[in-house]
């Protein structure tokens, strides 16, 4: 058995660092039962040189492995340890867009993108599709999108996105952005934008763009879609067809600065309410087989209270070991945790 050592990307947020090792550990064990076979082992914490790893062991690691690892969500560097010495291990991570697309915006409230990607990664991993994830193009909906972190690292593994949210200004934002984003890197695309018809009145505003990440590919047809719709969340059916998303996932108002209005209700800070309304829409547009990944804060809504909303929408809770050691602390107000369910099928 070969040892390896994961050097862990830097974090500008100080309390989401002092948690990254222990989730690192969790999401390579989710890695390792779902789409590596069981080879990983002795996954652990570990300090080389003074610096923090997650250190695990392997009879060797082929390239298909490697790739997966490559997108694990605080992997910035991996070595395969020879004694004292660390060999670099090349890494092949998904990455059709520069990552300057996820980091680029800077607001208050932004989801840290280290938890995004780790949100993504475990939910896409739940998924039939989780062992598909390198060559399949993955359908993505975050049906609380934001001014769109989800959306953009989904957009960096090369998936079609899609996203709702019912804030005007963050959807103009978000909008604008994007947009801007694509003109000044020069990516090859096509944008539209129009109002949300339903018997003569309007509903919603979308953006759908068409984009490439090279001008050949753009040319060859080989292109992504992407779309936003600014509209209740819990009308998402409204707007997209059932069964045509492989994985939603979404971060659900925290409770406390962070939360969800919706046209009748005005604002609204409780993740339970928002989930037993929206949650049975979300649960038809995920493909036989696709999953689920929400993220809450812990303080106002007990793991068991969120688990039972989502089984009483029609998805199967994801319930095993590493899937419960996801709760972390983000400030003095909100425990993070993340639950993730799929459908049957």
């Amino acid at each position: 058995m070969s040892r390896y050592a994961l050097l862990l990307l830097p974090s500008a947020n100080r309390v989401y660092a002092d948690a990254a090792v222990e989730l690192t550990v969790a999401e390579l064990e989710v890695f390792n039962s779902t789409v590596l076979g069981g080879r990983l082992a002795e996954i652990e914490p570990a300090s080389i040189g003074g610096v923090p790893y997650v250190t695990f062991s392997a009879d060797g690691l082929d390239g298909d492995a490697v790739a997966l690892l490559s997108n694990a969500s605080s992997m910035y560097a991996l070595f395969a340890r020879e004694g004292d010495l660390l060999r670099p291990v090349a890494l092949t991570p998904l990455c059709h867009f520069d990552d300057d697309l996820v980091t680029i915006q800077k607001y208050q409230g932004k989801t840290n993108e280290q938890f995004t990607r780790l949100l993504l990664n475990v939910t896409v991993l739940a998924s039939a599709s989780g062992p598909r994830m390198l060559e399949r193009r993955l359908r993505v909906l975050d049906p609380l999108c934001g001014r769109g972190t989800t959306l953009n690292t989904a957009l960096t593994y090369g998936y079609d996105v899609a996203g709702l949210d019912i804030d005007g200004k963050d959807f103009e934002a978000y909008s604008a952005f994007i947009q801007t984003y694509l003109r000044r890197k020069r990516i090859k695309h096509r944008a539209e934008a129009a109002p949300v018809r339903r018997e003569r009145q309007t509903i919603g505003r979308r953006l759908h763009i068409t984009l490439a990440p090279t001008k050949e590919t753009y040319r060859a047809g080989d292109t992504l879609s992407f779309e936003i719709v600014n509209a209740d969340t819990a009308r998402a059916g409204e707007f997209f067809r059932p069964e045509s998303f492989d994985v939603v996932v979404a971060d659900a108002p925290y409770g406390v600065q962070h939360g969800s209005r919706t046209q009748a209700r005005g604002l609204a800070r409780s993740p339970l309410d928002l989930l037993r309304t929206a949650a049975p829409q979300w649960a038809r547009l995920l493909r036989p087989g696709g999953a689920m990944g929400i993220a809450w804060n812990t303080h106002v809504a007990a793991r068991e209270a969120a688990a039972a909303v989502l089984a009483e929408a029609g998805v199967s809770i994801v319930d095993s070991e590493p899937y419960r050691r996801l709760r972390h602390r983000v400030d003095q107000s909100i425990v993070r945790d993340i639950l993730v369910a799929r459908r049957p099928g």
